[in-house]
């Protein structure tokens, strides 16, 4: 979120009367604040800001905010709505009954032209709540908009900055969707280059080879991540199984833009490129932000996926409290340890690699005793062991 503040600021001090930023009383938690060097609030009560100019609109008041993005919206300028990701859903039905307008007015009867996209972020995710806990973990705004008619509709979980930052160019540049980022507000690794991140943005999917064995070729296992902590989770999770399980070919694939995963998107993986992707018959281990239910609804008709029970979708499983980011992980079964025993297992059960299988059972064993061993640290420590703690580096 820093660096899409900072970007932010740049789209401030070039479109000073075009763009604003309708947000709760939350811009500077969601570490979106570098846009204040250049502008201001713009606070009515308030003389200091009052008809200055500001280009924040911040108030605690989520539907009045939605409001306001929609008219300014359809008068022609562009806004962003940033917001705490539990929260932003108090607005749902406010951007259902606005996507069904546009839908009429812009694609039905052509009675409007085009106009901006409504633009909104979500970060403080439910991964890094160790402060405010279970009642802050609610991404369900996801499954919300995959309700919607999918052309109109973009759902983005960039894996880290450079990524954000050219996700949120390319949504204040569209025109007529719905575009939700999922970010993180936390400190985090770079995995692409800004070069990278770019092309990645473009395809929407794309196999890293420079985080698989073999360079992904041919693949026993494809282990998968979509949101920021998840994706750290599946990389960590491949870097395990290349140390533990060195014969076993791994491919790592990130997702960026999530209705690529649909076979009704203009953004879809056609069928010869999701089998590319994801073979044909090879296991796949995916690690996902929201809902496990986001991503099998998406993959509900794909002819070789989820019906033949290839695919293994790990996600949010509503487990957790105020705890620290790793314990969380683990009591929604999506840790490293989880995935890389994920993918053992969907090697056993594919038939895969009989070099893995007299190991199987003593690597599985031993991720579940890690654990629990791991569970017990966090409790009486109140903090994550150092080699479990995020942000952690990788070798490629």
């Amino acid at each position: 979120m820093k660096a899409v503040g900072k970007y932010l600021n740049a789209v401030v001090e070039k479109n000073p009367k075009t763009f604003r930023i309708f947000s709760p009383d939350e811009l500077r938690s969601n570490k979106l604040d570098e846009v204040f060097s250049s502008t201001t609030r713009n606070m009515q009560w308030d003389p200091e800001t009052a008809n200055k100019g500001g280009r924040v609109i911040e108030m605690l008041s989520e539907h009045t905010l939605q409001g306001f993005l929609q008219g300014y919206t359809l008068t022609g300028r562009t806004g962003v709505f940033p917001s705490y990701e539990a929260f932003l859903g108090i607005v749902t039905t406010m951007i259902e009954q606005y996507a069904k307008f546009v839908k009429v007015a812009l694609a039905d009867t052509n009675w409007r032209k085009p106009m901006s996209s409504l633009n909104y972020i979500e970060t403080s995710t439910l991964w890094r709540q160790e402060h405010n806990g279970y009642s802050h973990q609610a991404p369900g705004l996801i499954n919300s908009l995959l309700n919607l008619p999918h052309n109109m509709v973009r759902v983005y979980l960039p894996p880290d900055a450079n990524t954000a930052v050219s996700c949120m160019a390319h949504c204040l540049r569209s025109v007529g969707y719905v575009n939700l980022i999922v970010g993180s507000k936390s400190p985090g690794t770079n995995w692409l280059t800004p070069e990278e991140a770019n092309k990645h943005c473009i395809a929407g999917i794309s196999i890293w080879k420079q985080y698989s064995t073999f360079d992904g070729e041919d693949p026993d296992v494809v282990i998968v991540g979509a949101g920021v902590e998840t994706t750290q989770e599946a990389l960590h999770a491949a870097q395990i199984l290349k140390k533990d399980a060195p014969k076993l070919r791994v491919r790592f694939v990130n997702v960026v833009d999530l209705l690529v995963l649909s076979s009704s998107h203009p953004h879809a993986l056609d069928e010869g490129s999701f089998n590319a992707i994801f073979t044909k018959d090879k296991p796949v281990v995916f690690a996902f932000h929201g809902y496990p239910s986001a991503v099998q609804s998406l993959l509900f008709n794909r002819g070789s996926g989820i019906g033949q029970s290839r695919f293994k979708v790990l996600g949010y499983i509503e487990q957790g409290s105020t705890e620290t980011p790793f314990l969380l992980t683990l009591h929604n079964k999506i840790s490293r340890l989880d995935i890389a025993e994920q993918a053992i297992r969907g090697i056993l059960a594919a038939g895969r690699n009989s070099s893995i299988h007299t190991d199987a059972h003593m690597l599985i064993t031993g991720y579940q005793h890690k654990r629990q061993e791991i569970m017990k640290y966090a409790i009486t420590h109140g903090e994550d062991p150092e080699e479990f703690k995020t942000a952690v580096l990788l070798e490629q």
